[in-house]
């Protein structure tokens, strides 16, 4: 390990290795040569520790003016800000995403924390009328006690921030998790915390694999609140260990489509499918995965579409005019060339798939970017969250066929309509089954200050994320009867 950097658990306001001293390295995804750290590889005791450390300071974290909680969101966000060249080169380094792409995500972090520092000071309750002169009856909304954030490696900061910071301005404590696959950003916001003086006990940074510590950060009676993002099946696992008492919030997987019309501009058409589908490397959880054309304009489409993705440059994000980074990990790699093998026996390949070997794409998880035609219903690639650069290009036969097919998976994600005609424009909304609906914009992105979640499998919860519906998952109502 000479040479290169320990980075270590934040728990109870310390810096501290774990107990066992186990670690594992974070390596480039784009170079695997480049190692850029060692981080703990935590055990049962040390989420513990963390829980512990949480719960103490729950009860005076709570009671502290909601103006100093303000005040340490701003200040972590302006450490932030003022890193931002040394921490998107970190997040590009570690995820393999655009320089371009996590200077904004950093940006849209320090976006977050500032956001709420304001939104968490409007929360207020509702007296109501009654009969009795000498009553009032109120009710006010406070904070639920232990938070567990458990995030992926796609938005390893950004997301992150929208969890975290809602649950330290409305008076919670926080353990975070995040993703062993991109723990150094992650680190990097624990350390803006830090800096901004968070007290002792109130965020807690542990890292480890989901096996190790999982559960114990997941189904500890302190725990009252979890919110996860990531696969359905790991969703799906956490929800049934957490307690009844336990709220859990859990943003899960999407099979967001783009719909095509007969009358939408096809070279929009175009842009948004590479936006939505390509661009992030397909590695978003609103990615568009699925694109149902309209049968009288496909083949031109996919003529263009192969044309513009042909000239799209692959590469290190780091380095100048790439467009599409590596997969984020190995195991990210072997799975989108498994679906793509897939694709080539159910569908026609139209494009692409390639892993891309010779010089510097040999230390890292390159594939070209796949189009497959033909797709019906019934195929894997139609169905089933890929997580990478692939689009399923499915024909349809008018504005009704599309909605059918477009709600014809178990998620609800994203979805998103390219077309002028202003009554599909007005009928999508109802129509489709997603949280997040899109007209001629890509399926991917959302504001700081409106909610976002999704349907069916893609949440386990009614509680959104992002805007002041993050405020509501993290606080409780009392009501209150005072006589006199």
């Amino acid at each position: 390990m000479d040479n290169v950097t320990q980075f270590l658990n934040y728990i109870d306001g310390k810096w501290l290795a774990c107990g066992s001293g186990s670690t594992f390295e974070n390596r480039n995804p784009a170079d695997q040569d480049d190692l850029l750290g060692h981080f703990q590889a935590s055990s049962a005791e040390d989420a513990q520790q963390a829980i512990a450390a949480a719960e103490k300071a729950f009860p005076a974290w709570r009671d502290t003016p909601i103006s100093k909680r303000a005040k340490i969101l701003n200040q972590a966000a302006d450490y932030l800000v003022e890193h931002i060249e040394q921490f998107a080169e970190e997040l590009t380094r570690e995820e393999g995403k655009l320089l371009a792409n996590s200077r904004d995500e950093i940006a849209r972090s320090a976006q977050t924390l500032r956001f709420y520092a304001v939104e968490g000071q409007t929360i207020t309750g509702e007296t109501f009328p009654q009969d009795d002169a000498k009553m009032m009856v109120y009710t006010q909304r406070e904070p639920l006690g232990v938070a567990t954030i458990i995030t992926p490696w796609n938005f390893p900061i950004s997301i992150p921030a929208r969890k975290i910071a809602p649950a330290l301005i409305t008076g919670n404590t926080v353990v975070f998790k995040p993703s062993s696959d991109a723990p150094l950003i992650a680190y990097r916001l624990a350390e803006a915390l830090h800096h901004a003086g968070v007290p002792t006990g109130v965020f807690n940074f542990i890292t480890g694999s989901a096996s190790a510590i999982g559960e114990e950060i997941t189904a500890a009676p302190a725990v009252r609140a979890i919110s996860f993002t990531g696969s359905t099946a790991a969703g799906e696992r956490i929800h049934r260990t957490a307690s009844m008492a336990t709220r859990t919030q859990m943003e899960l997987g999407g099979k967001n489509p783009l719909i095509v019309l007969d009358d939408a501009d096809i070279d929009t058409a175009v842009d948004l499918t590479i936006k939505g589908g390509f661009s992030l490397t397909g590695q978003a959880c609103t990615g568009t995965s699925r694109v149902l054309i309209a049968r009288s304009i496909k083949a031109e489409y996919l003529e263009r579409l192969v044309a513009r993705v042909k000239e799209l440059q692959i590469g290190n994000g780091l380095d100048k005019g790439t467009q599409i980074g590596p997969l984020a990990t190995r195991q990210q790699l072997d799975t989108v060339l498994g679906y793509i093998e897939t694709g080539k026996r159910e569908a026609t390949h139209v494009h692409g798939g390639e892993r891309l070997s010779g010089g510097d794409y040999d230390k890292g998880f390159y594939v070209s970017p796949a189009i497959f035609s033909d797709v019906t219903q019934e195929m894997r690639i139609a169905q089933e969250e890929i997580f990478g650069p692939v689009v399923a290009v499915i024909e349809i036969d008018g504005y009704d066929d599309a909605i059918a097919k477009a709600n014809d998976t178990p998620y609800g994600l994203s979805a998103a309509l390219a077309t002028r005609n202003i009554e599909y424009i007005q009928r999508f909304p109802l129509d489709i089954q997603a949280g997040t609906v899109k007209v001629n914009r890509t399926t991917t992105g959302n504001l700081v200050n409106a909610p976002f979640g999704g349907l069916k499998q893609s949440s386990t919860s009614t509680f959104r994320e992002s805007g002041r519906a993050g405020l509501d998952f993290f606080t409780q109502t009392k009501t209150v009867y005072v006589g006199r």
